[in-house]
């Protein structure tokens, strides 16, 4: 399968092919597309002419296509359809996982009406339990479908298990194997169970050394832990150690760029999930919060420079830098922040280091204050000031708030990770308008006590 790349020719071509009714051509064009290709497609056709090549995909491809596509938009075309097709046509082939997510997200009464429709009884079941867990954990992420084997099996009947379970799979990554009890011991070799006797016990052939999740870990560890063992899979089990799924690595990349969406949106200053085909109202109320908080902060800024309207009056030029100390003490501050949340996110950062790279910031944060706030002392001699006073108000101010915002961009997002507060939220407008306020309070201080005693 090649890759494809949708282009406005490809589109214009097909629209056309769909207005005028042609099935055979439209199928022609995506029959050998990827799953993840003819979502992209149906994503950038109206309803109606979705809905015509969608209805020409095979059950199982739809099913596939129908995973690919997002959510918003999953939903929104879904509602043209009756219950039972949905239940039967699509959700019956998809992984247990992907349809405990499309399930989710519609409303209960819905949720109901298309699981009475389902004819396999397996994957309802499956389904509901799953919907029982929380999405942002190892239960939300997994999926029921895996090969399991007793370990009181001899080897010819776990391969014609392993022939039967595998019916249900694309890939299989591990085979896991169970007592009596259900209770996870291990995992068992592809190659063991093949070069094995077929009357070999399996008890006498798996590895017992296996990693495993429980169903309420969150799904940050969850993909920790499989980054960290470089696991393209792992079998979750339930508070007593029975196996009750398996995660995958592709469920993971989904979370972890959610997440990293979700986050981005934080530090920008977006409170919620939005995305650019939103409605008016719904972008603005995830814009509008912070950019309130934004206004206020901006009117202290003004009200603190009023404080020190006098020395402003007597040095107009103490002005001219006040852009230069607000962006970078915020900019300072957004640096520090990012890279705490970088290292809170994988898990290589806690507060047991905090302290250790709190200091290690500041010891770079010296060298940067050192190097811009003699940058600074240069330039502010270069354009001729009439007293000695400004560009050493303007060093020293800048050299502090370097310090600070290095100091608080590194030690507020630990603070809010410790108190279970997304520390993602300590960057962007919050980190930069803290620092506004306090780098601008930091050198109009400066100025006051420099000027005043020099700059006369």
């Amino acid at each position: 399968m090649q890759q494809f790349e949708l282009t406005h020719e490809f589109l214009s071509q097909l629209e056309e092919l769909i207005d005028t009714g042609n099935k055979t051509e439209v199928t022609h064009l995506v029959a050998d597309l990827h799953p993840a290709d003819i979502a992209e497609i149906l994503e950038e056709l109206n309803n109606e002419r979705a809905q015509f090549v969608f209805l020409l995909l095979e059950n199982e491809k739809a099913s596939d296509v129908l995973a690919e596509i997002d959510e918003e938009e999953r939903v929104h075309f879904l509602e043209s359809f009756p219950a039972e097709t949905i239940a039967r046509r699509f959700i019956d082939n998809m992984d247990s996982d992907d349809a405990a997510d499309l399930v989710a997200s519609m409303p209960n009464e819905q949720q109901h009406e298309i699981l009475s429709h389902m004819e396999d009884l397996e994957q309802a079941g499956d389904i509901v339990d799953l919907l029982h867990y929380d999405e942002d954990t190892a239960g939300g992420l997994m999926a029921k479908e895996l090969v399991m084997v007793n370990e009181n099996w001899t080897v010819l009947t776990c391969l014609r298990e392993v022939s039967r379970q595998a019916e249900n799979l694309d890939e299989i990554y591990n085979i896991y194997v169970v007592d009596d009890d259900n209770k996870l011991k291990g995992r068992l070799s592809l190659k063991k169970m093949i070069t094995a006797p077929t009357s070999a016990k399996i008890i006498n052939l798996y590895y017992p050394d296996i990693i495993s999740v429980k169903t309420d870990e969150p799904a940050e560890s969850v993909a920790h832990i499989m980054q960290k063992y470089d696991l393209v899979a792992v079998p979750v089990i339930d508070q007593v150690g029975r196996l009750a799924g398996r995660i995958t690595i592709d469920d993971v990349v989904d979370f972890i760029k959610d997440e990293a969406d979700k986050d981005y949106q934080m530090m920008s200053g977006i409170s919620q999930d939005v995305e650019s085909s939103d409605s008016i109202w719904a972008q603005t109320k995830a814009r509008l919060p912070w950019l309130i908080i934004a206004l206020f902060g901006g009117m202290v800024s003004a009200w603190m420079i009023s404080q020190y309207e006098a020395e402003i009056a007597l040095f107009p030029v103490t002005a001219m830098f006040i852009p230069v100390i607000t962006a970078m003490g915020g900019n300072v501050g957004i640096q520090s922040s990012a890279i705490v949340v970088k290292g809170l996110a994988s898990n290589s950062l806690s507060l047991k280091n905090g302290f250790s790279n709190i200091m290690k910031d500041l010891g770079g944060a010296l060298i940067n204050a050192t190097i811009c706030s003699s940058i600074i002392f240069l330039l502010t001699l270069a354009f001729g000031m009439p007293t000695m006073a400004m560009p050493v108000t303007v060093t020293i101010a800048l050299f502090v708030v370097i310090i600070f915002a290095s100091i608080f961009g590194t030690a507020f997002p630990l603070l809010l990770n410790k108190m279970n507060i997304d520390p993602a939220l300590a960057t962007g407008p919050f980190i930069t308008l803290t620092n506004d306020i306090i780098g601008l309070n930091i050198y109009l201080f400066t100025g006051r006590f420099v000027l005043g005693s020099l700059g006369m």
